[in-house]
C-alpha cells in the first residue's frame, strides 16, 4: 500500500500542480483580454481627446499671449494720455499767464532783474551765503549779474583742459 500511496500522492500533487498552472495561466489570460479590451477602447480616446487639447492649447496660446500683452499696452499708453493730457494742461494754463503782459513783467523782475527806466535796483546778498554757494558748485561770481555767468560758461567751454 505504501507504494500505492506514493503514487497516488505524486499523481495527485501533479495533477493539483497542473490543475493550478491551467487555472493560474486562464486567469493571466483572462486579465491581459480585459486589459487589452480596456486599454484598446480607452486608447483611442484618450489619444483623441489628448491630440484635440494639445491642437487648442497650441492654437490658443499665442493669440492668448498677443492678447494680454496688447491689454497691458493698450492700459500703459491711456495711463501715458492722461498724463500728456495732464502737462497739456498745464502748459496751456502757462501760455496762458505769459500772455498777460503784467505777467511776464513781473517774471523778468524776479528772474533776469529787470528794472523800469528811472528805478534803482538793489541786490542784497549774504556774504556768508555766497561763499557757501561758491565752495559747493565751484563757480565763483554768484553775486554778479546773471549774463555774466553765462558768458563765463561759453568762455570755460571753448577751453576744455581748465
Amino acid at each position: 500500500m505504501a507504494g500505492n500511496r506514493d503514487r497516488f500522492s505524486t499523481f495527485s500533487t501533479a495533477t493539483r500542480l497542473k490543475q493550478l498552472g491551467e487555472r493560474t495561466a486562464a486567469h493571466v489570460y483572462r486579465s491581459q483580454t480585459r486589459r487589452q479590451v480596456r486599454r484598446s477602447r480607452l486608447t483611442g480616446r484618450a489619444a483623441l481627446l489628448v491630440l484635440v487639447l494639445c491642437t487648442l492649447v497650441v492654437a490658443l496660446a499665442y493669440p492668448m499671449r498677443q492678447y494680454v500683452s496688447q491689454r497691458s499696452e493698450i492700459a500703459e499708453q491711456r495711463k501715458a494720455a492722461e498724463a500728456a493730457g495732464r502737462r497739456l494742461e498745464r502748459l496751456r494754463d502757462e501760455k496762458a499767464r505769459w500772455q498777460d503782459n503784467a505777467y511776464a513783467e513781473q517774471q523778468a523782475r524776479k528772474h533776469l532783474h529787470f528794472v523800469r527806466p528811472g528805478e534803482i535796483s538793489y541786490i542784497m546778498t549774504d556774504p556768508g551765503a555766497g561763499a557757501a554757494e561758491r565752495h559747493r558748485t565751484g563757480m565763483a561770481g554768484s553775486d554778479r549779474p546773471w549774463y555774466s555767468n553765462v558768458w563765463d560758461g561759453v568762455d570755460k567751454a571753448d577751453r576744455p583742459g581748465e
